[in-house]
């Protein structure tokens, strides 16, 4: 759940980029993907879980290889690209499938759909991640909320279900 807190930080933080608005369209994204694969949030948000702990290890492994603040960087310039154009740039083809994999196995939904949802899944996660990035001109010690979502203790705990179900709750969007 801090990574929740940590969203709601950046929304009252004056120097993060994080807003209602923008937390309200993640929120959508999850919903609008939920009902076209015939889900509900909760389902949403336990496919969010399993890409968010497939997912850490690789932003972990490309923070180290290319520093956290080129990491930032790199998501900030994605959240604003396109599904299939995100993924091609966050990841290589070999990457991407491996990741694939690992959120079919731990979500238990074949391959195949998943690939097909992962262009649109991870937008709303790095949406969800560059809510915490300074605004231009601000002072910045970095992204507190990647840095959360990358520093989670122990495996498995990226959270990003718990703060689909509270993001839900907090802007009292219906089911």
């Amino acid at each position: 759940m801090s990574l929740f807190f940590d969203v709601l930080s950046s929304i009252n933080n004056p120097n993060q980029q994080g807003s209602i608005d923008q937390l309200s369209s993640v929120m959508t994204s999850v919903q609008q993907l939920a009902g076209s694969q015939g889900m509900n949030t909760d389902q949403m948000g336990g496919i969010l879980n399993a890409l968010g702990n497939a997912l850490q290890p690789t932003l972990k492994e490309q923070a180290a290889t290319m520093g956290t603040g080129q990491l930032e960087g790199m998501l900030g310039k994605l959240s604003g690209a396109g599904g299939a154009a995100a993924l091609a740039a966050a990841m290589p083809p070999q990457m991407q499938q491996q990741l694939i994999e690992a959120v079919a196995q731990r979500s238990g939904l074949n391959a195949g759909m998943i690939q097909g949802m992962l262009p649109k899944l991870l937008p709303v996660v790095i949406g969800l991640l560059s809510m915490g990035a300074a605004k231009p001109g601000a002072v910045s010690s970095g992204n507190p909320l990647l840095k959360t979502f990358l520093d989670s203790g122990t495996p498995n705990s990226t959270d990003l279900g718990t703060v689909v179900k509270f993001a839900e709750r907090f802007l009292n969007l219906p089911q």
